[in-house]
């Protein structure tokens, strides 16, 4: 059996490597690696992949947030509502713009953050929401833009594990998440769902003015060059890294039935277990599983984790301490946050090996032996 990744990028790359050494090598032999052709061409096929007006790309998906939130005129001290449980760069540049992060409460079954929490949590200071479509499951973006319409506030998608993801709108049209908020941001980083050889971020959105806004920050606040109308930073996509995606991105509906396969295998596997609860199916939505994460009952979620690394099993723990509990947060009196269901979260998932290569063997070496310790213990 080959060895077991949590995420095999390797054998991913055998099965499209001639077509990435061939855009390689023309990248390299034109030089253009900034701002070239497949910068635009890959800002254009996303455009039409996602259904979305605008794609601006930049950097990373750190990079992706700050400037989206840069975008909207927010002024220091003004609240934008954030899940806790989540990965920091969520709500990092939240706190690096000066304005202040409100963590709410996730929802148990979707981990994603709570319509409820966001409406309790609403004040007079309060101009943004920032959902987070955590391990490839689809917020409830019905629920969060009738808030956000209700209150006039600003919604930013975090939609860096979701690429791909559909939901069903409550007109009954179907979109793809990350084009619903008025903007949305998303990572290349290589082992994301559609990832490249280093870092990258996107940003899109459906509203023109934000749209040059974003484009003006990204590129040093520039209307046209040497013309500075406002404060930016430098935040580019090079154009190898556009090469590369713009291959990756063909293939990645495929990618994502064959994670949706991973994931069916483990849920059949544990379908009997009580004390394993199997990430949750939305008719709202399709899951695109950048993360296979169980939820543990009753089980030592740590001592599990360990049995796994003795069959050379990887798994990870997504995310062990929340937001409002780092230090980072302290001078928000975030620790103060009363987050019953995120903490008690953090105390019981896992995460298992999820990628596109995974194989029966491997898969069944990994259901048999989560099922053994379950027995044993």
């Amino acid at each position: 059996m080959k060895k077991i990744q949590m995420v095999d990028l390797v054998s991913q790359l055998e099965k499209i490597k001639p077509s990435i050494d061939k855009v390689i090598n023309e990248v390299l032999s034109t030089a253009q690696f900034i701002n070239g052709p497949e910068v635009k061409a890959f800002q254009s096929e996303l455009q039409e992949y996602l259904g979305v007006k605008h794609v601006i790309p930049c950097a990373n998906g750190t990079d992706a947030l700050q400037i989206a939130l840069m975008s909207l005129g927010l002024k220091p001290g003004d609240e934008v509502i954030t899940p806790s449980f989540t990965y920091i760069a969520t709500t990092e540049v939240i706190a690096l713009l000066g304005l202040k992060p409100v963590f709410v409460e996730v929802d148990r079954d979707t981990f994603c953050i709570d319509p409820e929490g966001i409406k309790n949590a609403i004040t007079d200071k309060t101009k943004a929401i920032v959902p987070v479509h955590l391990y490839g499951q689809a917020c409830n973006m019905n629920e969060i833009m009738s808030i956000a319409k209700e209150n006039n506030l600003f919604v930013v998608e975090d939609n860096a594990q979701a690429i791909g993801s559909e939901y069903k709108m409550s007109s009954g049209e179907t979109v793809k998440t990350g084009t619903i908020g008025d903007i949305g941001c998303t990572s290349f980083f290589p082992s994301k769902n559609l990832g490249c050889f280093g870092d990258g971020g996107a940003i899109c959105t459906n509203n023109d003015e934000l749209a040059g806004k974003i484009r003006m920050i990204a590129n040093h606040g520039q209307s046209k060059r040497y013309h500075h109308d406002m404060v930016g930073c430098n935040s580019r996509l090079d154009n190898l890294q556009a090469g590369i995606l713009r291959i990756k991105l063909r293939e990645l509906d495929s990618y994502l039935n064959k994670r949706r396969e991973a994931a069916s295998y483990y849920d059949e596997a544990f379908a009997s277990i009580p004390e394993i609860k199997v990430p949750y199916r939305s008719d709202q939505s399709r899951h695109v599983f950048h993360q296979y994460t169980l939820t543990l009952e009753g089980i030592d979620r740590d001592a599990l984790h360990q049995f796994l690394a003795e069959k050379d099993i990887p798994s990870m723990i997504y995310y062990p301490i929340p937001a409002h509990r780092q230090k980072m947060f302290a001078s928000f009196g975030a620790e103060k946050s009363d987050l019953p269901v995120t903490d008690w979260l953090t105390e019981r998932v896992i995460s298992l090996p999820m990628h596109t290569e995974l194989e029966e063997e491997q898969l069944n070496h990994i259901t048999t032996s989560v099922l053994e310790f379950v027995k044993k213990n």
